[in-house]
């Protein structure tokens, strides 16, 4: 087993109910294996966006997505945070997602960034399933990505996500993000966030 497997293993998740192999076994590297991404997987990621839950069927979701080496690679790469710029530049394939903020009627969609949600939990766990690892991030400056890519009015970017296939190298990150890589995985108890019959 090499360095790369090993911390896939160690990155299962301790679910302290059984839940769904590909829930438990999906994290967030910030190293992916130095292999471009097959076209058909990246259709199959999209295809799973396609059906997903969508309120009233608006199916509010945008992409836009580049491959490593293009010049709008390096532009979503550049509406990124420091932090992200730190580990991203290695990613096969960088995503920007927005959502439509009203209905083709002009009625605000108070459920667009529910169904954005929604869709990018079917290509996550689509993405487990090819072997994909997906990083979603919330530090990318969507004004400086609404202008760079000439988003139309009535679209907003919300978050970036770098793609790639899971095995990347540890030494391509910096020896802080190297440490945050092995740390062991930790999530608050149901108990913090679900309650029966009233608001505890």
């Amino acid at each position: 087993m090499n360095a790369a497997e090993q911390i896939r293993l160690e990155n299962i998740a301790e679910a302290e109910y059984e839940i769904f192999a590909l829930l438990k076994q999906r994290y967030s590297p910030r190293t992916f294996k130095k292999e471009p991404l097959k076209e058909r997987h990246l259709k199959q990621l999209f295809e799973a966006v396609r059906w997903s839950a969508s309120s009233n069927n608006l199916q509010p979701w945008r992409f836009i997505y580049a491959e490593k080496g293009s010049q709008a690679f390096n532009k979503i790469y550049n509406c990124l945070s420091d932090f992200n710029k730190s580990w991203t530049e290695n990613a096969p394939v960088l995503l920007l997602t927005a959502y439509k903020e009203k209905t083709d009627e002009g009625k605000e969609n108070f459920h667009a960034l529910h169904d954005l949600g929604l869709c990018l939990g079917s290509m996550t766990v689509q993405a487990q399933y090819l072997g994909i690892a997906l990083h979603h991030m919330a530090g990318v400056n969507w004004k400086k990505a609404e202008k760079e890519f000439n988003i139309p009015e009535g679209f907003h970017v919300s978050t970036a996500i770098a793609i790639g296939y899971y095995g990347g190298d540890l030494d391509d990150l910096p020896e802080d993000l190297q440490k945050q890589e092995t740390a062991k995985r930790k999530r608050i108890s149901q108990e913090e966030f679900v309650y029966k019959n009233e608001w505890n």
